[in-house]
C-alpha cells in the first residue's frame, strides 16, 4: 500500500534526507522551496534541519512559521 504523501512524517525529523523522494517532498513542503533549493542547501550546510533552516533564512527564503 503506498504512503499518503500528505500525512507523511520523516523517519528522523532532525535530519533532511534527500535520497528518498517522499522525504524530499516533505522537506520541500516544510520549507516552501524547490527540490533543487533543498539539495543545494543540504550540500552547503549538511542535513541537520536547524542548519538547513538557518541557511535558508539567511538566504532570504520565506519559511513557514513553526
Amino acid at each position: 500500500m503506498p504512503v499518503d504523501p500528505t500525512s507523511y512524517q520523516p523517519l528522523d525529523p532532525g535530519r533532511v534526507e534527500t535520497l528518498d523522494s517522499l522525504e524530499r517532498a516533505y522537506w520541500c513542503k516544510e520549507f516552501s522551496i524547490t527540490e533543487a533549493e533543498l539539495i543545494q542547501a543540504v550540500a552547503e550546510v549538511g542535513n541537520h534541519v536547524s542548519a538547513v533552516r538557518d541557511h535558508l533564512e539567511s538566504a532570504g527564503k520565506a519559511l513557514p512559521k513553526r
